[in-house]
């Protein structure tokens, strides 16, 4: 999904416990400064975002940076008779309370790892409160969910699962259930010495998630293939970076590496009106005032198939989406020539998916024989 923080600069609070939280202070206002000099939005003091610690126009020359090149995806890394057991549990619907929801009803392989729909639905045709981010290349991020709340692929999976307003699940009848299939039985016997439990069903799921990644024209790009993308979205990917979008969408995944604060230069929240409790971000995690309207930056691979956008579902194109990046983002409001280029770029990020994660197609049944005479 596109959105939050899309192309802004000063990297908030990265969790200590992550491994991929490398960004010290002194890098985010490098950042910082480096955007404030390409788009100039750090004219006055209700632009600059209440965390900052110091003025965009105090930046030394030397302190710019060049906009960051995106990098290329590496390949996946999962164990692949776990990543197997766990896409058949991405797909399994038992483990919801009521046996109607599954992991893919709301990160359809479909629609790029997300969902078609402004928020989630889960069980009973509960309406929860945010926009599921994709799920494809997301063990590339640094922490999980919008608002950080999971550092890990592991406590992410676990969370929905139990959520009343999600899957609504019960562990104990989750593992009846799937012990009462043969056929997981003998999967999970075949790879865990202690057969179906917890912690088995989510570490399989993980190693699925991890199967997740798709390689883009874009990637065989940066690999030395000029021809891979055309020239409007060479072009496109110029102005990505002139504008400034890649200080925050930067290196494998395109995002997924920082906390932003939405509204960053105009206020979003104020603009669009009805606030909710899903607008804290960060906030509700941390309880930090600081940390209020933050979210982490998503993943801009496969953004082409995951509308609506924002972590309020509020934009339906990506035409929509990159003119209000740019007017709360950057300050800027973006060309019909720029945006037209941003989008074709952004489109070349849309990756294959491996064969092996997708669920073999339900048979169809075979016609009846004709009834004797």
């Amino acid at each position: 999904m596109l959105s939050i923080g899309s192309c802004a600069a000063l990297t908030r609070r990265l969790p200590t416990e992550s491994p991929m939280s490398t960004f010290s202070r002194s890098s985010s206002l490098a950042v910082l400064f480096g955007l404030a000099a390409a788009v100039a939005c750090g004219g006055s003091d209700d632009r600059t975002p209440a965390s900052s610690s110091a003025s965009p126009q105090a930046a030394p020359a030397a302190a710019r940076p060049a906009p960051e090149p995106l990098e290329a995806l590496p390949p996946a890394s999962a164990d692949a008779r776990k990543a197997e057991l766990g896409r058949r549990l991405f797909h399994e619907t038992a483990l919801s309370g009521d046996r109607t929801v599954s992991c893919a009803s709301c990160h359809s392989l479909d629609h790029g790892g997300a969902e078609a729909r402004r928020t989630s639905t889960g069980i009973r045709g509960q309406v929860g409160p945010i926009n599921a981010p994709t799920v494809l290349n997301a063990v590339h991020n640094f922490v999980q969910f919008w608002d950080g709340r999971a550092a890990t692929l592991l406590e992410q999976a676990g969370g929905p699962v139990l959520n009343p307003i999600e899957m609504g699940g019960a562990w104990p009848d989750i593992l009846e259930r799937l012990g009462a299939d043969e056929a997981y039985r003998t999967s999970f016997s075949g790879i865990y010495t202690d057969g179906i439990t917890q912690a088995n069903v989510l570490d399989a799921i993980v190693e699925y998630e991890k199967s997740l990644v798709t390689p883009s024209r874009f990637d065989r790009f940066l690999a030395g293939d000029a021809n891979a993308i055309t020239e409007l979205e060479r072009r496109g990917y110029d102005t990505f970076k002139e504008v400034g979008c890649t200080a925050c969408h930067r290196g494998v995944n395109a995002g997924g590496s920082m906390y932003q604060k939405m509204g960053l230069v105009r206020d979003y929240f104020a603009d669009r009106g009805s606030p909710t409790a899903a607008d804290d971000g960060r906030f509700n995690v941390t309880h930090d005032e600081a940390d209020r309207h933050f979210f982490k930056v998503p993943t801009l691979r496969n953004v082409e198939l995951t509308a609506p956008y924002l972590h309020d579902g509020t934009q339906a194109t990506l035409p929509d989406v990159v003119r209000v990046m740019g007017r709360y983002q950057l300050g800027r409001d973006l060309s019909a020539e720029q945006i037209d280029a941003i989008v074709a770029f952004l489109k070349a990020l849309t990756g294959e998916l491996p064969a092996s994660a997708r669920m073999p197609a339900t048979p169809t049944p075979a016609p009846a024989a004709p009834a004797a005479r």
